[in-house]
């Protein structure tokens, strides 16, 4: 990437500017409903319902939009709204189709009328989903390519203080006011992140778009295989946070097989945890403007590596709280780093005239590691044991990061998509 800002001097106004700010609220957006159509927040009004585990169980399968948005994303990259610009106009319509489904979910009765609350929280998944096509593709093209790290690492930030709205403040909420009343609060707040929306920078329409459904389909994956090197990329995607995706699989196993509580998990992991992924991912976002992206993927991914061996610790050290809250906090602060520069590396690869298309694609790539590397790693533990198998977690890093010697070498800068066409 050949980044043509100067950075020598980060100041306050560069780095808290309006285009990087709008992406924190953005990932508000975006992760506010995740728990609430289908993670643990349904999953606790359903069991407060007294809905049976196997009908909690198959309620699984409403997140599948979420896997398979790239199916649609085509849609989003042909057809412009008649108001504010091809993603902001996008934007709109999908937050309040989204706040709509919330309220519309808490009017359901999960265990009177489940079938209709079964559709209620896929339309609020699919609504969820398209939403995020189109936050991704409105950050590739409103940020300037050395602002995708510090951008992406607000989107983050923002997308894991909504899903502590939306898990941990939506439950103690319940405990006062009836799930309906929750579901109807978090309905309103997604709709006025509108007013966001409609504040963001605007993004003029990019030339070259798709003027035909076929050119929308096809066009974004000839136009990204034909890239040097495209194959290669997508390899890396697969493996560069696959140890680390194994490894978080089997850290909550580990805590407690090492004799902490729930609680004791709970307040480091969910509390100290979470305030540590939200300062690495900021220090990435930043250190990405100084370093360039190619040396910040060399060296956030060493840091995960390490951070990963980091969890033998607890295994080998007596039981100790302070080594607990080091090891977690590495973690999350090198995890939030990492998170930073791999998802703006992913953003500086896709075209401007398709990047819903894209970044769709590659996003559900990126999702494929953490469900299909992390399958057996249960089995993998009670054969190996704890120790050996964070050590195979950490090399199983090396060859994502040999890959990086292929398209960004840390004596060069990487070529943007939108660069490379210049």
């Amino acid at each position: 990437m050949n980044i043509r800002t100067n950075t020598s001097g980060l100041s306050f106004r560069a780095i808290f500017n309006w285009r990087l700010l709008v992406q924190f609220f953005l990932g508000m957006s975006s992760g506010l409903p995740l728990l609430l159509a289908t993670g643990g927040t349904l999953q606790a009004w359903m069991t407060n319902a007294n809905v049976d585990l196997k009908t909690i169980g198959l309620f699984a399968f409403v997140g599948l939009p979420y896997t398979l948005k790239f199916l649609w994303s085509p849609i989003l990259d042909r057809f412009i709204p008649p108001f504010l610009d091809r993603r902001r106009g996008w934007i709109v319509v999908t937050q309040l189709a989204t706040g709509l489904a919330l309220a519309g979910l808490g009017l359901c009765n999960p265990a009177e009328s489940t079938f209709i609350f079964a559709v209620m929280a896929v339309i609020c998944a699919f609504c969820s989903a398209t939403q995020d096509i189109v936050v991704d593709a409105y950050r590739r093209e409103v940020l300037r390519d050395e602002e995708l790290g510090l951008g992406s690492s607000f989107y983050v930030n923002g997308y894991r203080v909504a899903m502590a709205i939306a898990g941990a403040l939506a439950l103690m909420m319940a405990d006062h006011i009836p799930w309906s009343t929750v579901y109807l609060i978090m309905g309103c707040f997604m709709g006025g992140m509108v007013l966001v929306t409609l504040l963001a920078p605007s993004v003029p329409n990019v030339a070259g778009a798709p003027r035909n459904f076929k050119d929308a389909v096809v066009l974004p994956f000839k136009e990204y295989f034909s890239a040097k090197d495209a194959w290669w990329m997508l390899a890396f995607i697969l493996l560069y946070k696959m140890g680390d995706n194994m490894a978080s699989s089997m850290t909550m196993p580990l805590y407690l097989s090492h004799g902490f509580t729930k609680t004791e998990v709970a307040v480091v992991a969910k509390g100290v945890g979470l305030a540590a992924t939200l300062a690495g991912g900021f220090l990435g976002g930043v250190l990405i403007l100084r370093l360039k992206m190619n040396r910040s993927l060399w060296l956030f991914g060493f840091f995960q590596a390490i951070s990963t061996i980091g969890f033998t610790l607890i295994e080998l050290l007596p039981k100790s709280n302070a080594v607990l809250s080091g090891v977690i906090c590495f973690e999350n602060i090198t995890a939030g780093m990492g998170t930073a520069a791999f998802t703006g590396f992913m953003a500086s690869l896709t075209d401007k005239r398709f990047t819903a298309t894209q970044y769709a694609l590659l996003t559900s790539l990126m999702g494929v590691p953490r469900v299909v590397a992390s399958a057996p790693t249960g089995y993998m533990v009670e054969q190996m044991g704890f120790t050996a198998f964070f050590v195979f977690c950490t090399l199983i890093a090396i060859p994502g990061m040999l890959l990086l010697h292929r398209f960004a070498p840390w004596q060069q800068n990487f070529q943007s998509s939108a660069q490379s066409q210049e």
